[in-house]
């Protein structure tokens, strides 16, 4: 028999959940915007602005790798990729890193799992074995895809279908950072992959603007280039 104080009582404590899991992302989020922004992994320079290998300008620049070399900031970085794997990936059976920039973060949580790991090539190797997944994993294994950062998405959803099509289920994608760009939303989303992260660009400009690392002034360009950062300072 239905019982709507129990249906009540349930919806209340699902909502709560899911309030306390969205408190518990915030907080990471801003927490990681400010630990890279602490080791100058984030660039900001609205003024002097960076040349991306695509040929985009941007006033924004992420270089995740820099957190390799702090021990204490690399260890963070493993353990919060691990925890978001084990709860929203928990039927993962290994680990795929995304070369170059996410290879030793990818191997840091398959270890920390205990799980295999493969990496992915932007293209094959044009010597030897050929080979455009690096390592070797069962067949059908269930894989987390580990990447760095998120731009358009375009190399990283390559690494998934290079992945899908050697056989292999890809349950998901983390990545420590993304741009949010609605390109990549939309890539990922036709290509039916979760994204999870561990920071972004709307909690970095905040915790910018916050610190005085940027300028009240700044933050108005910073959004006008991510409206249209193939046409911004062209």
């Amino acid at each position: 028999m239905f019982s709507f104080s129990s249906f009540s009582r349930n919806f209340a404590l699902t909502l709560q959940q899911t309030i306390r899991n969205y408190n518990v992302m915030n907080s990471l989020k801003k927490d990681f915007a400010s630990k890279l922004l602490n080791v100058k992994a984030i660039k900001l320079q609205p003024n002097n602005p960076f040349t991306w290998a695509s040929g985009w300008k941007s006033p924004f620049y992420c270089d995740n790798r820099k957190t390799l070399s702090y021990p204490a900031l690399r260890n963070y970085v493993k353990l919060e990729l691990t925890h978001i794997a084990l709860e929203k990936f928990p039927e993962a059976e290994a680990v795929a890193g995304v070369a170059t920039g996410a290879i030793a973060q990818g191997a840091l949580v398959a270890d920390e799992l205990n799980l295999p790991f493969v990496y992915v090539r932007s293209k094959p190797k044009d010597h030897g074995l050929e080979n455009l997944i690096e390592g070797e994993l069962k067949p059908g294994a269930k894989v987390v895809v580990i990447e760095d950062l998120i731009s358009t998405g375009g190399s990283s959803l390559k690494a998934v279908d290079a992945l899908r099509k050697a056989g292999y289920e890809v349950v998901g994608m983390i990545a420590s950072y993304t741009y949010g760009f609605p390109v990549a939303k939309d890539a990922f989303e036709k290509a039916n992959v979760q994204l999870e992260t561990l920071t972004d660009y709307d909690h970095v400009v905040a915790q910018a603007l916050e610190t005085g690392y940027i300028a009240e002034s700044d933050v108005e360009l910073l959004h006008e280039w991510r409206k249209d950062p193939a046409h911004w300072n062209a």
